[in-house]
């Protein structure tokens, strides 16, 4: 327990004196989750949208795929990116192994089946019956596509918890791709990593219970927006 409190107040102690390290690691965690986060909305959310309204053949083993992907392990999709961003890799003469471009595509493959399946889902709840409604009242297909995501904006804002959620708090792929380098790689959950490996239990108490507060602020601001939405 003592381990704990001490944890708890260096937590308090790095947050009120501003180490520099130490919010450098924490922004860093932010920008890129952040970034993973929204290029995936950018691409699950019209892909979700797209396989909710569609039927062709190979659809069910596509969504199949997409759902497979929601539980596949961070250190399995860290490897395929660590190996095809090797310098002997596919993609090796890119040169960003062990950069924060490394570790966002990482996330990005993360949280994409998340967003994607959630957006499937919000949009197969939908009643069939709404979509005939507004191509009868003269809507576009871009115009019905809109309306109808804006109908399911309550899941929508769920996902993008969910896809965050998924992406701030893993480990695996962001040390295989990104190195934990210090001041160009580490984030919070790497540093959690190597400080515990180190012994610093107190520092990586510390780390978690940032991060913790970090998740929570996101979080919190994107449920006060969909309860708040929910109201209307």
């Amino acid at each position: 327990m003592e381990i704990i409190f001490e944890g708890i107040k260096q937590a308090f102690l790095l947050l009120v004196y501003g180490d520099h390290e130490i919010w450098q690691i924490t922004w860093l965690s932010l920008v890129v989750s952040g970034i993973a986060t929204l290029l995936s909305l950018c691409i699950g959310i019209p892909l979700g949208s797209f396989l909710g309204l569609s039927r062709f053949t190979g659809r069910n083993l596509l969504v199949s795929l997409i759902n497979t992907g929601m539980g596949s392990p961070p250190v399995v999709i860290g490897l395929i990116v660590s190996i095809s961003l090797w310098r002997n890799g596919p993609l090796g003469f890119l040169h960003i192994l062990y950069t924060p471009i490394a570790m966002i595509i990482a996330q990005i493959i993360i949280s994409l089946p998340i967003i994607t399946s959630f957006t499937l889902t919000a949009i197969q709840q939908l009643d069939p019956k709404l979509r005939l409604q507004i191509l009868a009242l003269g809507a576009s297909r871009v115009q019905m596509i809109w309306l109808l995501m804006n109908e399911a904006r309550l899941p929508l804002l769920a996902a993008i918890m969910a896809g965050f959620g998924a992406v701030i708090s893993e480990v695996g792929a962001s040390i295989m791709v990104g190195g934990n380098i210090s001041g160009h790689t580490r984030v919070l959950t790497t540093a959690i990593v190597g400080e515990n490996s180190k012994g610093n239990f107190s520092l990586a108490i510390a780390l978690s219970l940032i991060l913790m507060v970090l998740v929570y602020m996101v979080n919190f601001i994107l449920t006060m927006i969909q309860q708040r939405t929910k109201l209307r």
